[in-house]
Protein backbone atom coordinates (compact mmCIF):
# COMPACT_ATOMS: atom_id res chain seq x y z
CA UNK A 1 0.00 0.00 0.00
CA UNK A 2 1.30 3.43 -0.96
CA UNK A 3 1.38 5.85 1.97
CA UNK A 4 0.93 9.51 1.00
CA UNK A 5 0.32 12.55 3.17
CA UNK A 6 -1.75 15.70 3.32
CA UNK A 7 -1.25 18.89 5.29
CA UNK A 8 -2.65 22.41 5.55
CA UNK A 9 0.49 24.25 4.48
CA UNK A 10 0.34 27.88 5.64
CA UNK A 11 2.60 30.86 6.22
CA UNK A 12 3.20 29.43 9.71
CA UNK A 13 4.07 25.80 8.91
CA UNK A 14 6.92 23.79 7.47
CA UNK A 15 7.67 24.93 3.90
CA UNK A 16 6.64 22.98 0.77
CA UNK A 17 10.27 22.51 -0.26
CA UNK A 18 11.41 21.15 3.10
CA UNK A 19 8.42 18.84 3.46
CA UNK A 20 8.60 17.48 -0.10
CA UNK A 21 12.28 16.65 0.26
CA UNK A 22 11.69 14.87 3.57
CA UNK A 23 8.77 12.87 2.17
CA UNK A 24 10.80 11.67 -0.80
CA UNK A 25 13.87 10.84 1.27
CA UNK A 26 11.78 8.85 3.76
CA UNK A 27 9.94 6.85 1.10
CA UNK A 28 6.44 8.34 1.31
CA UNK A 29 4.37 8.11 -1.86
CA UNK A 30 2.98 11.61 -2.19
CA UNK A 31 1.88 15.02 -0.99
CA UNK A 32 -1.68 16.32 -1.36
CA UNK A 33 -2.67 19.88 -0.49
CA UNK A 34 -6.10 21.43 0.25
CA UNK A 35 -7.43 24.72 -1.08
CA UNK A 36 -9.21 27.71 0.41
CA UNK A 37 -8.75 31.08 -1.26
CA UNK A 38 -10.09 32.93 1.78
CA UNK A 39 -12.50 32.49 4.67
CA UNK A 40 -14.99 35.37 5.14
CA UNK A 41 -14.98 36.48 8.78
CA UNK A 42 -18.74 36.92 8.85
CA UNK A 43 -19.42 33.44 7.58
CA UNK A 44 -22.53 31.54 8.68
CA UNK A 45 -21.53 28.08 7.49
CA UNK A 46 -20.65 25.79 10.41
CA UNK A 47 -17.36 23.91 10.36
CA UNK A 48 -18.24 20.36 9.16
CA UNK A 49 -16.18 18.72 11.93
CA UNK A 50 -17.92 20.80 14.62
CA UNK A 51 -16.63 23.52 16.90
CA UNK A 52 -14.56 26.52 15.86
CA UNK A 53 -12.99 26.63 12.43
CA UNK A 54 -9.24 25.89 12.82
CA UNK A 55 -6.86 28.77 12.23
CA UNK A 56 -5.14 27.11 9.26
CA UNK A 57 -8.23 27.28 7.03
CA UNK A 58 -7.80 31.01 6.55
CA UNK A 59 -4.03 30.80 5.99
CA UNK A 60 -3.59 28.03 3.40
CA UNK A 61 -1.00 28.45 0.69
CA UNK A 62 -2.12 28.29 -2.92
CA UNK A 63 -1.81 24.56 -3.66
CA UNK A 64 -0.57 24.93 -7.23
CA UNK A 65 2.22 27.33 -6.30
CA UNK A 66 3.22 25.15 -3.35
CA UNK A 67 3.12 21.94 -5.40
CA UNK A 68 5.17 23.63 -8.10
CA UNK A 69 7.89 24.20 -5.51
CA UNK A 70 7.58 20.60 -4.35
CA UNK A 71 7.84 19.32 -7.92
CA UNK A 72 11.03 21.28 -8.51
CA UNK A 73 12.92 19.60 -5.64
CA UNK A 74 11.66 16.00 -6.04
CA UNK A 75 11.66 13.29 -8.68
CA UNK A 76 9.38 10.51 -7.47
CA UNK A 77 6.62 11.52 -5.09
CA UNK A 78 3.10 12.06 -6.38
CA UNK A 79 1.71 15.58 -6.07
CA UNK A 80 -1.98 16.28 -5.74
CA UNK A 81 -4.76 18.54 -4.58
CA UNK A 82 -7.11 17.41 -1.88
CA UNK A 83 -9.12 19.11 -3.06
CA UNK A 84 -9.39 21.74 -5.81
CA UNK A 85 -12.61 23.75 -5.56
CA UNK A 86 -13.23 23.63 -9.30
CA UNK A 87 -16.40 25.74 -9.18
CA UNK A 88 -14.36 28.63 -7.76
CA UNK A 89 -11.92 28.74 -10.69
CA UNK A 90 -11.95 30.07 -14.22
CA UNK A 91 -11.77 26.71 -16.05
CA UNK A 92 -9.53 27.94 -18.88
CA UNK A 93 -6.98 29.21 -16.36
CA UNK A 94 -7.30 26.10 -14.21
CA UNK A 95 -6.81 23.80 -17.20
CA UNK A 96 -3.53 25.59 -17.95
CA UNK A 97 -2.33 25.39 -14.32
CA UNK A 98 -3.12 21.70 -14.06
CA UNK A 99 -1.54 20.77 -17.39
CA UNK A 100 1.57 22.83 -16.66
CA UNK A 101 2.12 21.28 -13.24
CA UNK A 102 1.55 17.79 -14.61
CA UNK A 103 3.94 18.45 -17.50
CA UNK A 104 6.70 19.93 -15.36
CA UNK A 105 6.44 17.15 -12.77
CA UNK A 106 6.61 14.40 -15.39
CA UNK A 107 3.01 13.27 -14.96
CA UNK A 108 3.05 13.10 -11.16
CA UNK A 109 -0.02 15.26 -10.59
CA UNK A 110 -3.38 14.07 -9.24
CA UNK A 111 -6.33 16.45 -9.52
CA UNK A 112 -8.50 15.98 -6.47
CA UNK A 113 -11.86 17.61 -7.16
CA UNK A 114 -14.39 18.76 -4.59
CA UNK A 115 -17.55 20.82 -4.25
CA UNK A 116 -16.73 22.69 -1.04
CA UNK A 117 -18.59 23.32 2.19
CA UNK A 118 -18.17 27.05 2.86
CA UNK A 119 -21.12 28.88 1.33
CA UNK A 120 -19.65 32.33 1.94
CA UNK A 121 -16.32 31.54 0.31
CA UNK A 122 -18.07 30.18 -2.77
CA UNK A 123 -20.39 33.19 -2.97
CA UNK A 124 -17.44 35.55 -3.25
CA UNK A 125 -16.45 33.58 -6.36
CA UNK A 126 -19.92 34.07 -7.81
CA UNK A 127 -20.96 30.47 -7.18
CA UNK A 128 -24.66 29.79 -6.63
CA UNK A 129 -24.57 27.12 -3.93
CA UNK A 130 -27.50 25.07 -5.23
CA UNK A 131 -25.83 24.53 -8.61
CA UNK A 132 -22.20 24.14 -7.53
CA UNK A 133 -22.07 20.43 -8.46
CA UNK A 134 -23.45 21.08 -11.93
CA UNK A 135 -21.05 24.00 -12.33
CA UNK A 136 -18.05 21.87 -11.34
CA UNK A 137 -19.12 19.13 -13.75
CA UNK A 138 -19.47 21.68 -16.56
CA UNK A 139 -16.06 23.18 -15.85
CA UNK A 140 -14.44 19.76 -15.76
CA UNK A 141 -15.91 19.04 -19.20
CA UNK A 142 -14.57 22.32 -20.54
CA UNK A 143 -11.10 21.50 -19.19
CA UNK A 144 -11.21 18.07 -20.79
CA UNK A 145 -11.87 19.77 -24.12
CA UNK A 146 -8.72 21.88 -23.67
CA UNK A 147 -6.70 18.80 -22.65
CA UNK A 148 -7.83 16.80 -25.69
CA UNK A 149 -5.25 15.84 -28.30
CA UNK A 150 -6.95 17.81 -31.06
CA UNK A 151 -8.53 21.29 -30.80
CA UNK A 152 -11.97 20.64 -29.36
CA UNK A 153 -14.81 23.09 -28.77
CA UNK A 154 -17.11 22.86 -25.79
CA UNK A 155 -20.49 24.48 -25.21
CA UNK A 156 -21.95 23.94 -21.76
CA UNK A 157 -24.64 25.29 -19.49
CA UNK A 158 -22.21 27.53 -17.58
CA UNK A 159 -19.39 28.16 -20.04
CA UNK A 160 -17.86 27.45 -23.40
CA UNK A 161 -14.53 27.40 -25.17
CA UNK A 162 -13.67 27.52 -28.84
CA UNK A 163 -11.59 24.80 -30.46
CA UNK A 164 -8.14 25.95 -29.37
CA UNK A 165 -4.44 25.20 -29.29
CA UNK A 166 -3.73 24.57 -25.62
CA UNK A 167 -0.37 23.17 -24.63
CA UNK A 168 1.18 21.58 -22.67
CA UNK A 169 -1.10 18.59 -22.40
CA UNK A 170 -1.37 16.43 -19.29
CA UNK A 171 0.98 13.48 -19.48
CA UNK A 172 -1.46 10.60 -18.92
CA UNK A 173 -3.27 9.25 -21.97
CA UNK A 174 -7.09 9.42 -22.10
CA UNK A 175 -8.82 6.45 -20.42
CA UNK A 176 -12.45 5.89 -21.15
CA UNK A 177 -14.34 9.14 -20.50
CA UNK A 178 -11.44 10.65 -18.55
CA UNK A 179 -9.05 13.07 -20.23
CA UNK A 180 -6.30 14.76 -18.26
CA UNK A 181 -4.33 13.90 -15.16
CA UNK A 182 -5.38 11.28 -12.65
CA UNK A 183 -8.67 12.66 -11.31
CA UNK A 184 -10.26 11.74 -7.98
CA UNK A 185 -13.45 13.26 -6.57
CA UNK A 186 -13.86 13.90 -2.86
CA UNK A 187 -17.07 14.00 -0.89
CA UNK A 188 -19.53 11.98 1.13
CA UNK A 189 -20.93 8.72 -0.21
CA UNK A 190 -24.13 9.02 -2.21
CA UNK A 191 -25.67 8.42 -5.64
CA UNK A 192 -24.87 11.90 -6.99
CA UNK A 193 -21.21 11.65 -6.03
CA UNK A 194 -20.85 8.10 -7.31
CA UNK A 195 -22.48 9.03 -10.63
CA UNK A 196 -20.00 11.88 -11.06
CA UNK A 197 -17.05 9.60 -10.28
CA UNK A 198 -18.23 7.03 -12.81
CA UNK A 199 -18.85 9.76 -15.39
CA UNK A 200 -15.56 11.68 -15.39
CA UNK A 201 -13.05 10.53 -12.77
CA UNK A 202 -10.60 7.76 -11.96
CA UNK A 203 -11.93 7.26 -8.44
CA UNK A 204 -12.93 8.53 -5.03
CA UNK A 205 -11.23 10.45 -2.20
CA UNK A 206 -13.36 9.51 0.83
CA UNK A 207 -12.50 11.87 3.68
CA UNK A 208 -11.46 9.94 6.76
CA UNK A 209 -12.22 6.58 5.15
CA UNK A 210 -15.20 5.64 7.33
CA UNK A 211 -17.98 3.38 6.13
CA UNK A 212 -16.14 2.00 3.13
CA UNK A 213 -17.38 -1.54 3.66
CA UNK A 214 -20.95 -0.34 3.04
CA UNK A 215 -20.15 2.32 0.41
CA UNK A 216 -17.77 0.52 -1.93
CA UNK A 217 -20.31 -1.96 -3.36
CA UNK A 218 -22.59 0.96 -4.29
CA UNK A 219 -19.74 2.86 -5.93
CA UNK A 220 -18.63 -0.23 -7.82
CA UNK A 221 -22.19 -0.80 -9.04
CA UNK A 222 -22.43 2.79 -10.35
CA UNK A 223 -19.00 2.44 -11.94
CA UNK A 224 -19.85 -0.77 -13.79
CA UNK A 225 -23.28 0.51 -14.79
CA UNK A 226 -21.47 3.37 -16.55
CA UNK A 227 -19.48 0.82 -18.53
CA UNK A 228 -16.21 1.37 -16.67
CA UNK A 229 -13.72 -1.47 -16.14
CA UNK A 230 -13.89 -2.63 -12.49
CA UNK A 231 -10.10 -2.96 -12.25
CA UNK A 232 -9.66 0.73 -13.09
CA UNK A 233 -11.56 2.12 -10.09
CA UNK A 234 -9.30 3.81 -7.52
CA UNK A 235 -10.35 4.53 -3.95
CA UNK A 236 -7.95 6.59 -1.84
CA UNK A 237 -8.96 7.20 1.80
CA UNK A 238 -7.96 10.77 2.58
CA UNK A 239 -6.88 12.71 5.70
CA UNK A 240 -6.64 9.48 7.66
CA UNK A 241 -5.26 9.22 11.20
CA UNK A 242 -3.70 5.78 10.93
CA UNK A 243 -3.41 2.67 12.99
CA UNK A 244 -2.39 -0.83 11.95
CA UNK A 245 -5.91 -2.22 12.09
CA UNK A 246 -7.33 0.53 9.92
CA UNK A 247 -4.69 0.10 7.24
CA UNK A 248 -5.13 -3.67 7.30
CA UNK A 249 -8.86 -3.17 6.75
CA UNK A 250 -8.20 -0.93 3.76
CA UNK A 251 -5.87 -3.57 2.32
CA UNK A 252 -8.60 -6.21 2.68
CA UNK A 253 -10.90 -3.92 0.66
CA UNK A 254 -8.33 -3.80 -2.15
CA UNK A 255 -7.24 -0.24 -1.50
CA UNK A 256 -3.73 0.50 -2.77
CA UNK A 257 -3.13 4.06 -1.53
CA UNK A 258 -4.00 5.98 1.63
CA UNK A 259 -3.35 9.63 2.47
CA UNK A 260 -2.37 10.32 6.08
CA UNK A 261 -3.08 13.64 7.82
CA UNK A 262 -0.12 15.70 9.03
CA UNK A 263 -0.56 18.50 11.58
CA UNK A 264 -0.47 22.12 10.33
CA UNK A 265 2.70 22.73 12.32
CA UNK A 266 6.30 23.79 12.10
CA UNK A 267 9.10 21.66 10.78
CA UNK A 268 10.05 19.96 14.05
CA UNK A 269 6.52 18.76 14.84
CA UNK A 270 5.79 17.63 11.29
CA UNK A 271 9.00 15.62 11.09
CA UNK A 272 8.22 14.04 14.45
CA UNK A 273 4.86 12.85 13.11
CA UNK A 274 6.51 11.59 9.92
CA UNK A 275 8.88 9.55 12.04
CA UNK A 276 5.87 7.89 13.63
CA UNK A 277 4.14 7.31 10.28
CA UNK A 278 7.30 5.66 8.91
CA UNK A 279 6.22 2.49 10.74
CA UNK A 280 3.47 2.07 8.11
CA UNK A 281 5.77 2.28 5.08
Amino acid sequence: MRIATTIFLTDETVTPVRLARELEQRGFAGLYLPEHTHIPVSRRTPYPAGGDLPREYGRTLDPFVALGQAAAVTERIALGTGITLVAQHDPVDLAKQVATLDHLSGGRFTLGVGYGWNVEEAADHGVAWSTRRELARDRMALMRALWSGEPTAYEGEFGSVQASFAFPKPVQAPRGPVVGPRTLIGGGAGPKLFAAIADHADGWLPIGGRGLTESLPKLRAAWEEAGRDPKDLQVVPYAVLPDAGKLAHYAELGIEEVVLQLPPAGEREVLRVLDGYAAYL
